[in-house]
């Protein structure tokens, strides 16, 4: 009888870290009500769309996928979710075949949307007006499906307001989430088995702004002393101007958190900064940088940067070109500027960068990161490192190569076994590149607590 009643759900992720974190979240909502989950190409019962909006592709690919689902089973119930259904749910209610929108609050109350869909059969547009939120939504995601580091989202929204960005007006402004929040559900996740965290959000940073006494470098001191068996801590991202003093303190007095940051820097010229809507300029952002390099000697630092941004010159882009050279970033993320409708860049039309001009030069600092990033790791060649094996390496022939990261973000593939995915192991980095290192095994140093082995073992 049960076997009759078991519903199916079926996921479809798009974006950034923070939708995947999300998407497990509400995959946890559907499991408590007994539901199994199938592959998004996979007949379901229902369908979970989580969509992007970063961008106008995002949009166009997030229709794709609704659309996709709707023809796999015109039956399902299809519920659509994300940063698009919260800036334009009504584009999506016009979908023919959608039958549910929640945009980025609410998620908790789907379940009984759906329930009430399956009542009337009428299309529910369930999203109200982000701006008014101010309280953090609690989604507890206690594993994930198929991830050997696990996320954990601390806060929600931006106060920034950027000029090529949607984002405020798809996730609200700032909220942190409850510090003793923060601290159960990481210990609930060393306890499942991770050794390491991703501290995560839309502006992950800026934690505790909203709060009155406490704040993010509060947060990593009170997870390091009271989150027992977590061994590694990264921060998914965080702004220079968030990089205060104290937090930096922290960074170098703390065991657990690692030698990577990422800082967006999004331009290196002042100029564009401010037509960014930016809050810092590059002398700032440069004596962060050298502060950091102190605390921390070895530190990887990686960074987002939007190439041809409305108005921008060679001479402007040349600045950006030089200080990421000098300051040797070890990677990027490079995109070339695209204009977000309902942004103030995109009604810059008449300063628009040359599509060519701006190719050549996304491919000029594309060619500048595989240098550096070639010359970061060089520096670790022949030592010995702490890598986490995440999953086997499907692109060579050998079936026995795996690929982790080590602290400081460097990829290395070396020569394992399945038992190793998950736990902290010894590497020596034989050959350094980019983007993979190729290391030699050394020995295990530590298990995940939902292993079974002995301290003596994990000693070997």
């Amino acid at each position: 009888m049960n076997a009759e009643l078991t519903q199916t759900v079926a996921f479809h992720t798009l974006g950034c870290k923070v939708n995947h974190y999300e998407t497990e979240a509400i995959w946890q909502l559907f499991k408590e009500q007994n539901y199994e989950r199938n592959e998004f190409e996979q007949q379901a019962d229902v369908y979970v769309i989580n969509t992007c909006t970063v961008t106008n592709t995002g949009d166009k690919k997030s229709r794709q996928v609704i659309r996709r689902a709707i023809r796999q089973n015109p039956d399902a119930v299809i519920c659509v979710t994300g940063c698009y259904a919260q800036t334009s749910p009504a584009e999506i209610m016009a979908i023919p075949g959608v039958d549910i929108v929640v945009g980025t609050q609410d998620r908790h109350k789907l379940l009984g949307l759906i329930n009430d869909f399956r009542k009337d059969r009428q299309p529910i547009n369930a999203v109200r007006n982000i701006m008014k939120n101010r309280t953090y939504e609690e989604l507890d995601v206690p594993a994930f499906t198929d991830r050997t580091r696990a996320s954990l989202k601390i806060q929600e929204g931006c106060n920034n307001f950027c000029t090529f960005c949607i984002i405020p007006w798809a996730r609200g402004l700032m909220r942190s989430r409850d510090p003793q929040e923060v601290i159960k559900q990481a210990q609930q996740l060393v306890d499942a088995g991770y050794l390491e965290i991703v501290l995560t959000g839309i502006h992950t940073g800026g934690y505790g702004q909203d709060f009155k006494d406490y704040n993010l470098a509060q947060l990593l001191r009170d997870l390091e002393a009271n989150v027992k068996g977590l061994k590694r801590l990264r921060i998914s991202s965080i702004e220079a101007s968030q990089l205060t003093d104290e937090v930096i303190d922290v960074l170098k007095k703390s065991n657990i958190v690692v030698n990577h940051l990422h800082i967006p820097i999004q331009s290196g010229s002042d100029t564009v900064l401010k037509r960014m809507r930016r809050k810092y300029t590059m002398e700032f952002f440069s004596e962060r940088l050298r502060k950091l390099e102190d605390a921390l000697p070895d530190l990887a630092v990686t960074s987002d940067v939007i190439v041809g941004f409305p108005g921008e010159t060679e001479e402007e882009f040349m600045e950006t070109y030089n200080f990421i050279k000098d300051h040797q970033f070890s990677e990027l993320h490079v995109f070339p500027f695209s204009p977000r409708t309902g942004t103030p860049a995109a009604r810059m039309q008449d300063q628009f960068v040359d599509e060519e001009v701006k190719n050549e030069r996304v491919h000029r600092l594309i060619t500048l990161n595989d240098q550096l990033g070639k010359e970061y790791a060089s520096r670790f060649e022949e030592q010995v490192l702490e890598v986490i094996p995440e999953e086997r390496f499907k692109e060579g022939e050998n079936e026995n190569v795996y690929v982790g990261y080590t602290t400081n973000y460097l990829k290395v593939l070396f020569e394992g076994s399945e038992d190793m995915i998950g736990k902290l192991v010894k590497v020596k980095i034989t050959k350094a590149g980019y983007p993979y290192n190729e290391g030699q095994f050394v020995r295990v140093v530590e298990e995940a607590v939902a292993g079974n082995t002995t301290a003596a073992e994990r000693a070997i």
